[in-house]
């Protein structure tokens, strides 16, 4: 395609606008490409009397050129941090095994570990729910006004997941009605690894420190004689708290570890190019 020539099309546009964010992260492109093609798609049903290329050439005067949009969105992309740094836009660091108590990705990782099952619930109810109702109203007058509205509100529902994702584990995202449903499994799986894993290692650090400065010592471990003997001991449960301190470095790499795969596979059934 001749750059220096303005688009005529829709579809040229779209490519020029690709071609000139070529390089940014999967997501940012994917929102570019979206947010422009129903801004073009709209202006064209609005002026229906008009050719295509009329209607892009006006357009282009008041949106902007592919060039200048592609750097709008770069520049949204480096001021709209968030609260964690992006994984495409952060610099490559290793924080060593206790080095991660001061990476920040571990806690937004585990952060949206706790919120995934209320989250999972909720999508799979309202994915599940919504399927059902559109395959038995589909041959009705109200199918599919309804199917329409149920797929504009899980592009919604995608957004919101988007946006939450990306602010906590630095990933950016787009739609699918597939990855909603996962998210039960998932944020069952994920909640449960989060709350076990704070409540062992918290629960044994807590209680040990606890025992040690009152002298109180509460554990019972009837099944492990020698163990019962141990934690009655200053040295037994220094031990133990030790370990329960070394158990939430692990939880926090676990997390890690989660957030990093949930993050791909976010990008895998979630950013559409």
């Amino acid at each position: 395609m001749n750059t220096d020539r303005p688009p005529d099309t829709v579809r040229a546009y779209l490519d020029a606008l690709q071609s000139a964010l070529k390089g940014a992260s999967p997501g940012l492109v994917s929102d570019a490409l979206s947010d422009a093609e129903e801004h073009l798609r709209n202006e064209l049903a609005s002026n229906p009397e008009r050719s295509e290329a009329d209607v892009l050439a006006s357009v282009i005067e008041t949106y902007g050129t592919p060039a200048e949009i592609a750097e709008e969105y770069r520049s949204m992309e480096a001021t709209l941090q968030g609260p964690f740094p992006k994984s495409e836009q952060a610099p490559e660091r290793h924080y060593g095994f206790f080095g991660v108590i001061s990476d920040p990705r571990a806690y937004g990782a585990l952060m949206y570990m706790l919120l995934s099952m209320v989250t999972g619930i909720f999508y799979f109810t309202w994915t599940v729910t919504g399927i059902s109702l559109t395959a038995g109203l589909i041959i009705l007058i109200i199918g599919i006004p309804f199917a329409l509205l149920f797929i504009g509100s899980v592009r919604v529902l995608s957004l919101v997941e988007g946006r939450i994702i990306e602010g906590l584990l630095g990933i950016r995202t787009w739609s699918s009605m597939l990855y909603l449903l996962l998210m039960l499994p998932l944020g069952i799986f994920y909640f449960v690894v989060a709350v076990v894993g704070l409540s062992l290692s918290l629960g044994m650090a807590g209680a040990s420190i606890f025992a040690l400065v009152t002298n109180h010592v509460d554990f019972q471990v009837s099944d492990v004689p020698w163990l019962d003997h141990a934690l009655h001991t200053a040295p037994g449960l220094a031990a133990a708290a030790l370990f329960g301190i070394l158990l939430f470095f692990i939880l926090l790499h676990v997390c890690k570890g989660i957030g990093w795969l949930h993050g791909r596979i976010a990008e895998a059934l979630l950013v559409r190019l």
